[in-house]
């Protein structure tokens, strides 16, 4: 890589206030490049160019965003004349009769975020320090975090240190690490234009720069891909199969303080798709954390090998060679199932921890913070209760967006006996099949009355009693301990 970031803290916080004054945000981004605005590609640059208007935030989008080169005096006019020179103190840029960017800075929500050119567009030419820009698994890892003031913060594997940064706005301090020494001046970089000064970066291997020290809350988008390669320090974890994965949530476990959350995005493998969570839940067991255990994509060897090596599929014969590579390293290791997906960590006293594992759809799931909380807090509250039936005395109410839906003959349009959906409409999305009759129990959980005194009105109402009037309360208390597991409900 020909360039390196400079944490100019002066020039990054004058360039960080001329993009704010200019209106260089996320949604100025979707406004004037479109819905897909942050997936596009360098093949769609040119297209991009024509949406963009003859104005200064059309200016500042072409150079920034799109990389394209400005002349020097309308990026001037854009943002004025010091922020075109902190481009160049800064090393982001080279400037001339024109200003070239040599990265992207790309909005994210209020945040600006330096990092290296589209990624993937030339992969085969990308170094081994290159640092990737905010990428799905990035906004994944911010929605899957749980947030509120704490004392410390720790980013594992930091890479544009957008995770970093996202925790020092409620952190006293934050603590970002990588083994990549480039990344931690992207860090230091993007710590200085959006004026933090509460992030210290440390260099060394994931946790080795921390060690004997414990933070309140862990969050990890380290280089998880199992891979029989060792090119990338974004990519590849250097270890075998998915040790890289259990090193990051045993030391997690280590390094959590009471009361704390860690959230990993990690990966696993199974020698088959019955047994396909057993590594995660193996790697939790025994720490004193509740976990929660969040797959996305289970692939078989071929579909991941090509998901990580899909920059090569225009050139037949090293795609070829690759994946024979990848997929012969996964038969050797006996690996049939490789998983991708979210550890989820919460340290509490006591003896008993629980676990559970709920898929997801990383493309709906949105800010889950206060779900995961409230799930894990209602996860210790049912420890402490012991026995089911004890939940019957409990008060709880519904919290968040919860929809109660049946399911609708095709012919009649009616609703029917059977089939219905407790939908959480925010946060993961997680919904509970279960019996229409329940759904009349849920929404009466408005906190009032007790759950016994719930489920008896119900079956009062219904004319209920004995074995019948037994079987509605068990299954009222099995859905009901499910929405807490959820955090779809909470004890009042």
């Amino acid at each position: 890589m020909s360039w390196h970031p400079i944490a100019d803290r002066a020039a990054a916080r004058s360039l960080g206030d001329a993009l704010r004054r200019v209106g260089y945000t996320e949604e100025a981004v979707i406004e004037l490049l479109g819905e897909e605005g942050y997936g596009i590609t360098r093949d769609d640059v040119p297209v991009g160019e024509r949406r963009l208007p003859d104005s200064r935030l059309g200016t500042v989008l072409r150079a920034l965003f799109l990389q394209q080169p400005v002349p020097v005096e309308d990026l001037a006019h854009a943002l004025g004349r010091a922020a075109v020179e902190a481009l160049e103190a800064t090393g982001l840029a080279a400037v001339g009769d024109e200003v070239a960017l040599h990265g992207r800075i790309v909005p994210v929500g209020d945040l600006f975020v330096t990092s290296d050119d589209f990624p993937g567009e030339d992969a085969e030419k990308d170094p081994p320090d290159f640092v990737a820009a905010y990428t799905p698994t990035s906004k994944l890892c911010d929605a899957l975090t749980p947030r509120g003031p704490v004392e410390r913060a720790l980013d594992i594997g930091t890479g544009s240190g957008v995770q970093a940064m996202l925790s020092a706005r409620q952190a006293r301090e934050v603590v970002a690490t990588d083994v990549n020494p480039r990344a931690l001046a992207f860090t230091e970089l993007n710590a200085a234009l959006n004026g933090f000064t509460n992030i210290e970066c440390r260099l060394g291997s994931l946790f080795e720069p921390v060690e004997g020290e414990t933070f309140d809350v862990i969050t990890s988008n380290a280089p998880f891909v199992v891979s029989p390669e060792n090119r990338w320090a974004y990519r590849d974890g250097g270890l075998e199969a998915d040790q890289f994965s259990e090193l990051i949530v045993q030391e997690a476990i280590r390094h959590l303080s009471d009361d704390g959350y860690a959230t990993l995005l990690v990966s696993w493998v199974a020698e088959d798709e019955d047994d396909s969570e057993a590594r995660p839940l193996e790697w939790a067991a025994g720490g004193e954390c509740d976990s929660w255990i969040l797959p996305i994509y289970a692939l078989d060897q071929l579909d991941h090998a090509v998901r990580w090596n899909v920059h090569l599929t225009g050139q037949p014969e090293p795609f070829g060679q690759v994946i024979d590579r990848w997929t012969s390293y996964l038969d050797e290791l006996g690996v049939e199932i490789v998983t991708e997906g979210a550890v989820l960590l919460h340290r509490r006293a006591g003896e008993a921890h629980t676990a559970r594992v709920d898929v997801i759809d990383d493309d709906v799931v949105d800010h889950a913070g206060d779900q995961i909380k409230r799930a894990f807090e209602a996860r210790a509250r049912l420890v402490e209760l012991g026995k089911p039936n004890d939940l019957l005395d409990e008060h709880v109410s519904l919290a968040g967006l919860v929809c109660l839906e049946r399911e609708l003959d095709a012919e009649t349009g009616r609703p029917r006996e059977t089939g219905a959906l407790v939908q959480i409409t925010e946060g993961m999305h997680l919904g509970v099949e279960t019996q229409p009759g329940l759904l009349e129990i849920v929404g009466a959980l408005d906190g009032t009355a007790s759950i016994g005194d719930v489920v008896d009105e119900a079956a009062r109402a219904r004319g209920l009693s004995g074995p019948d009037a037994k079987r509605l309360r068990r299954d009222a208390l099995n859905l009901v301990r499910e929405l807490l597991e959820l955090g779809a409900a909470r004890f009042a």
